[in-house]
């Protein structure tokens, strides 16, 4: 029997935008679980790992430059730091067999790197920078790692963010070839974080494995390294001595991280799936007014889920579910 799809409507968690890690962890035991979480030695990644390692996980840390992973890791017990850049596949592809080799399960998986409106920037075969690293490298991550994920029936946590209204999937000009724009490019990457999220929960559920994408809210992190001052002032994220304003209702690491990590543990959630979340529960559609909240339609499209995954075994080679 296949498992229906959950509603996009929100649940009652009792959470909300100013619930902490810490909060959403309270009572829940994460002793002999593992947790690998991308990104998982800064920003809210960081607040993430520490709040799963304190519950009691194992938690694998893969890092671009994993000299300063552990020493950003350096007393939280129960963490381990490799090698992985998810912007090149051989990197990749070298991670997934070491890990598979250990032949441990995995219980919780958190996608939590990013960059986010970098200047234009290749990478792999020409690849836009964003994509390949928000998406495509994560999705090639859960597919070569899918023997583990699926043995362990894991929970897979896309972070997207309110970012993916900036742009749905951009199929007639993917990279970004005829002319570049760095927040439409970090908001395809975060529309194809949802849908990796969708079309992963769409195959996996019936096999015990449940995906969740989420919006983490705005929190003033490494992030926003590639942004000049003078943008982040203009936006009203800053003042002009670089301390966050207050209207602009940026989050703290420990809320930050909330979302995320409760997706990845909440009961309340057990027997649920590919829907995005945000502020600690399922979050409604967008409205038509033009805020920024909830999710919009094209990035919960079945149909645009499906191509897209199609479109990501094509270019990364690898599909853990092709028969």
């Amino acid at each position: 029997m296949t498992t229906p799809q959950t509603p996009q409507k929100p649940i009652g968690s009792g959470f909300g935008a100013h619930s902490t890690a810490d909060d959403v962890l309270r009572g829940i035991d994460l002793t002999g679980k593992l947790a690998l979480v991308t990104g998982g030695y800064s920003g809210i990644g960081l607040e993430t790992t520490r709040a799963l390692a304190k519950a009691g996980a194992h938690v694998v840390v893969p890092a671009r430059r994993p000299e300063t992973a552990a020493d950003a890791l350096a007393g939280i017990e129960g963490v381990e730091v490799d090698r992985l850049d998810l912007a090149d596949l051989d990197s990749v592809r070298d991670f997934a067999d070491r890990f598979l080799a250990t032949g441990r399960d995995i219980d919780i998986v958190i996608n939590s790197a990013a960059v986010m409106a970098c200047p234009e920037t290749r990478v792999g075969p020409g690849w836009e920078a964003q994509f390949a690293t928000n998406h495509l490298g994560h999705y090639a991550l859960v597919n070569r790692l899918w023997p583990a994920i699926e043995r362990g029936g894991a929970r897979v946590v896309a972070v997207s963010s309110g970012g993916h209204h900036n742009s749905p999937i951009r199929w007639d000009d993917l990279q970004f070839e005829h002319g570049y724009d760095k927040w439409e490019a970090y908001g395809q990457a975060k529309t194809a974080n949802v849908l990796f999220a969708r079309q992963l929960d769409a195959l996996a559920r019936d096999r015990g494995v449940r995906a969740f994408a989420l919006h983490p809210g705005g929190i003033l992190t490494p992030l926003q390294r590639h942004l000049p001052k003078a943008e982040m002032v203009e936006r009203g994220w800053i003042d002009e001595d670089g301390k966050p304003l207050n209207p602009a209702g940026f989050k703290s690491t420990q809320e930050g991280a909330a979302t995320q990590v409760w997706a990845a543990t909440s009961p309340a959630l057990d027997g649920l799936g590919g829907v995005y979340l945000e502020d600690c529960d399922i979050a409604e559609p967008a409205r038509p007014d033009g805020t920024r909240n909830g999710v919009r339609d094209y990035a919960i499209d079945p149909d645009q889920a499906s191509r897209l995954w199609t479109l990501s075994a094509h270019l990364t080679g690898v599909d853990a579910f092709a028969s």
